[in-house]
Parts: C-alpha cells; sequence; structure tokens
C-alpha cells in the first residue's frame, strides 16, 4: 500500500511535507482542520508513507456493523460522544500501559465549524507526560505540516496559543474558520 500511497499522493497529487515526525515512542498528534472526510484518507496515505505506527480516535458510529471491523483493524479507538466518559484517564492509562503509543487526535471533534476545540488532548498529554504533535494537511498548498513536538506546561492559555499560532495560516479541503 505504501507504494500506491507514494504514487498517488506525491506524484499524481503532487503533495509534500514539511517537517519531520519526532522519533519518540509516545505522543499525542492532533491533526486540523478537519472539513472532509477525506481527511481520514490522507491521514492513512501520510501513515503508511511515513512508517508511522499510530492509532486514531475516531467516533463510535464508525465502529459499527458493517465496517466498525475496519477501523478497529486501522488502529482506531472508538469515542462515544454522547457519554461523558473520562477519555482523558482512560488515553492515560492506554499511554501507561505500552512501551510505544501514539494516538492522532483532530481536535475539532467534528468536520462542522465549531466554536471551541476540544481540550482533552491537552489533559492527555499533560495526564499521560507526553508531547503534543501538530499535524495538518493543507489543501490549499497541498502541504502536510507537521510542527516540532511540545511538552504542554499546564498553562493552557500559554500553550494555546502556540497551537493557534501553527494552525492559524492552515486551510482544509473546505474554507472553514478557525476558532481563533
Amino acid at each position: 500500500m505504501r507504494a500506491i500511497y507514494s504514487f498517488l499522493f506525491f506524484k499524481v497529487y503532487k503533495w509534500k511535507f514539511h517537517g519531520n515526525l519526532p522519533e519518540l515512542k509516545k505522543y499525542i498528534i492532533i491533526v486540523a482542520p478537519h472539513t472532509s472526510n477525506f481527511d481520514f484518507f490522507v491521514g492513512l496515505a501520510v501513515r503508511s508513507i511515513l512508517h508511522l505506527k499510530a492509532s486514531f480516535l475516531g467516533k463510535a458510529e464508525l465502529f459499527r456493523p458493517p465496517y466498525g471491523w475496519i477501523f478497529r483493524k486501522l488502529g482506531g479507538y472508538p469515542v462515544d460522544r454522547k457519554q461523558h466518559t473520562n477519555l482523558v484517564d482512560a488515553v492515560a492509562a492506554i499511554f501507561d500501559s505500552k512501551d510505544e503509543f501514539r494516538v492522532a487526535i483532530a481536535p475539532e471533534g467534528t468536520r462542522s465549524y465549531v466554536k471551541q476545540w476540544k481540550s482533552g488532548f491537552y489533559y492527555m498529554a499533560l495526564k499521560a507526560k507526553v508531547p503534543i504533535v501538530m499535524v495538518s494537511f493543507d489543501f490549499r498548498d497541498k502541504t502536510v505540516y507537521i510542527g516540532e513536538p511540545f511538552n504542554p506546561s499546564g498553562n493552557f492559555e500559554n500553550d494555546w496559543k502556540k497551537i493557534a499560532d501553527f494552525y492559524r495560516p492552515r486551510r482544509g479541503k473546505y474554507e472553514k474558520a478557525l476558532p481563533f
């Protein structure tokens, strides 16, 4: 699959990479802006091309029959957005139980416009003591931007400024105002 993704991604669609993934065994990847179902397939291609072993969090509805097994096989963990479970603690426990674990999250939690991103990824990283790696699929210039890993300080407002600065210039497949 890697060869097919590379051919389509680089040769046919002419995408490029800016930045590199860290050689760390544990981190949280936040991917934004999330504007299209196509983002998932770009993510699969990027993960394959970069030889990245990473899981992802997705809405629970994706994991129902008849296709749920596919999302699990691809490394997905279902999130029931209707239930207020302690996802932060659950993901931190996964990090604690594994020697190597990377998980990708769309901080918007939806493809629609939201007034504020969900902050769970931030608190997961704090609790698990792992860095955050910001990634964006910028459809305007066909570039996958990969930021340097940063460890959240616990000062949410200061860290949020770093996150906003990284994502502010990025554009998804469809125009959508970012909440900062």
